[in-house]
């Protein structure tokens, strides 16, 4: 079977529901997106790793595997998203020591997180882009990124794996300097779920 290479594009939490994570991939070399279910310490631990500016003052499990791989010369060479049953993801992590090559099982969202730890290439068969793919309209990226969120909300009320409901805080109305104030205690409270969605406000405002 054919492989596609992805890209990450980022996380989506539902507008709707609270604790509802999605992770979208899109292909290199396409306009089909893939989006993931994926539980709230998954949510965060990718987070991390894409948001360079956040940096945990003690390692995640993530990181703590990837410290563990470089002591032992274990390099994580690629992802590959094998699988896709009753909507879950199965993947495999190829990884390599002193020119031996293993394959070893993992959650996609684990996965994933390791892939962005090493710099590894992600890839999925391509009747799983068919299968599971979606294309978005045309038009700008605010009409693009609307499409995408109504899509997740529709996705996620759909899934029945999707993580239970959680309180959160509407950050919409703090100021720069509040929000600012507090990333820098979500991040010293080791609270990485909420240090990402504020660094998303964050983002919006730039």
């Amino acid at each position: 079977m054919s492989l596609v290479r992805l890209n990450i594009d980022g996380i989506s939490y539902s507008q709707t529901q609270n604790g509802a994570y999605a992770l979208i991939l899109s292909e290199v070399e396409g306009n089909r997106k893939l989006p993931i279910v994926i539980g709230a310490s998954e949510a965060q631990s990718i987070a991390i790793a894409l948001e360079k500016e956040i940096m945990p003052p003690r390692p995640l499990t993530h990181d703590l595997f990837k410290n563990f791989s470089d002591r032992f010369s274990i390099i994580i060479t690629q992802v590959i998203i094998h699988k896709l049953v009753d909507g879950v993801f199965f993947s495999s992590i190829i990884c390599e020591r002193e020119g031996v090559e293993e394959i070893v099982d993992a959650r996609t969202s684990d996965a994933i997180a390791l892939a962005l730890r090493f710099k590894a290439p992600i890839f999925s068969h391509k009747e799983i882009l068919d299968s599971a793919g979606m294309f978005l309209k045309t038009g700008g990226k605010k009409e693009e990124k609307k499409e995408l969120e109504d899509v997740v909300d529709e996705f996620l009320q759909n899934d029945d794996s999707k993580t239970p409901p959680t309180e959160s805080q509407d950050y919409k109305t703090s100021t720069l300097k509040e929000l600012n104030q507090l990333l820098e205690g979500a991040v010293k409270n080791e609270d990485y779920e909420i240090a990402a969605k504020i660094r998303d406000e964050i983002s919006k405002r730039d």
